[in-house]
């Protein structure tokens, strides 16, 4: 992987593609992992999310397999640069659409912060494909270079690009990049998961101290229990619990372990 390349696309695209990490067998196992949820049942509920869209929530309590992708680690090396040391997961789903879903509209993950520029980096979103992209199944859609958009810039006269890529690969992109998902015109659906990281000094989208409870965050590599929330920011101990490091509720709720104080 070139970091530098890519570090460069996302500075002055707002997008970079990593191709091909993921191989076919962690493709399908996570894939089978998903396949319980992907019924039918959970549909999105208004034009954004997609009518004829499935959207799966809280991954990471659904399994621990979506530690591979959310953990990524040549994924990660990008988010590094580009977000403050102790960042967070705001938000991970998948998206799965359907057979005549309609195009997304334009927005942006991380604009809406008090206080900031439109242009500062809040978080750093990712969009895996367990599908080829193609075309017409509904390929994410983006205005390249909007990121560096003033907040009043329209989108109205910018020509879209579709993100083209095979499964296993990964779109890592500008929290402020105008994006949408592509219409699907294909017969087959197009499975996305996207997740989202933030500064740690942002509130997630996803509660995922609720969503991800210590009990199964236990079971999780100590990098993701991190990014989850269970941690505190440096210099410090903002995200404390009871005056103790966050990951002491493990040691003491299923080891049996006692602390007096942070550490």
């Amino acid at each position: 992987m070139n970091l530098k390349q890519h570090i460069r696309s996302i500075n002055e695209t707002g997008y970079t593609v990593v191709r091909g990490l993921l191989s076919q067998e962690q493709i399908a196992a996570i894939r089978l992992a998903l396949k319980p949820w992907l019924q039918k049942q959970l549909m999105g509920r208004n034009d954004f999310e997609g009518f004829k869209s499935e959207r799966v929530y809280a991954l990471l309590a659904k399994s621990p397999i979506f530690s591979t992708i959310v953990a990524h680690q040549d994924v990660l090396t990008i988010v590094d640069h580009f977000l403050d040391a102790d960042y967070l997961l705001s938000s991970n789903l998948a998206i799965n659409l359907h057979p005549g879903e309609t195009v997304q509209r334009f927005h942006a993950d991380h604009t809406d912060v008090p206080n900031c520029e439109r242009t500062i980096v809040n978080g750093i979103s990712t969009v895996w494909a367990f599908d080829d992209f193609t075309e017409d199944n509904g390929a994410t859609e983006v205005i390249p270079g909007s990121h560096l958009w003033p907040a009043k810039q329209t989108i109205s006269n910018h020509k879209a690009e579709k993100v083209l890529m095979s499964a296993g690969s990964v779109m890592i992109f500008h929290g402020s990049l105008y994006h949408r998902g592509g219409a699907n015109s294909s017969q087959g659906t197009r499975l996305a998961i996207t997740p989202q990281y933030c500064q740690p000094w942002l509130r997630q989208l996803e509660n995922m101290t609720l969503v991800v409870p210590p009990a199964a965050a236990s079971q999780l590599p100590e990098r993701v229990q991190e990014l989850l929330g269970y941690s505190i920011r440096a210099p410090g101990f903002t995200g404390f619990v009871d005056g103790k490091h966050p990951k002491r509720l493990f040691d003491e709720f299923y080891r049996g372990r006692k602390y007096k104080e942070i550490e």
